[in-house]
C-alpha cells in the first residue's frame, strides 16, 4: 500500500503537471494530481496567492500556467528530497 502524499508533495506534483502540460485545464489537472475537485481548490487557491501559478484561462475555462515562482519552488522541492533521500530521511 502507498504511504499518503504529504502537502508538499500534492503542490509539488500540481507544478510538475502544470510545468510539463504548458497550460492545464482543471479537469486533466484533477485526474493527473489524483485528486478530488474539492480537495484540489485549497491547493489551487494557495499557489495562486503565493503566485507559484497563473489562472490564464482558456476560451472561458480554468487553465494554469506556472510561474517563475513556481518553478524555482520546484528546483528546491527536489533538491531537499535528494538531501533527505541520502540521508534516509525520504
Amino acid at each position: 500500500m502507498q504511504k499518503k502524499r504529504t502537502r508538499l508533495e500534492i503542490i509539488r506534483d500540481l507544478l510538475e503537471i502544470i510545468k510539463k502540460g504548458r497550460e492545464v485545464k482543471i479537469t486533466p489537472l484533477i485526474y493527473k494530481a489524483n485528486l478530488s475537485n474539492n480537495s484540489i481548490k485549497p491547493y489551487l487557491a494557495e499557489l495562486l496567492e503565493n503566485k507559484l501559478i497563473i489562472d490564464c484561462g482558456i476560451s472561458g475555462k480554468k487553465a494554469f500556467k506556472i510561474e517563475k515562482k513556481g518553478l524555482g519552488f520546484l528546483e528546491e522541492f527536489n533538491k531537499m528530497k535528494l538531501i533527505s533521500d541520502a540521508y534516509g530521511l525520504g
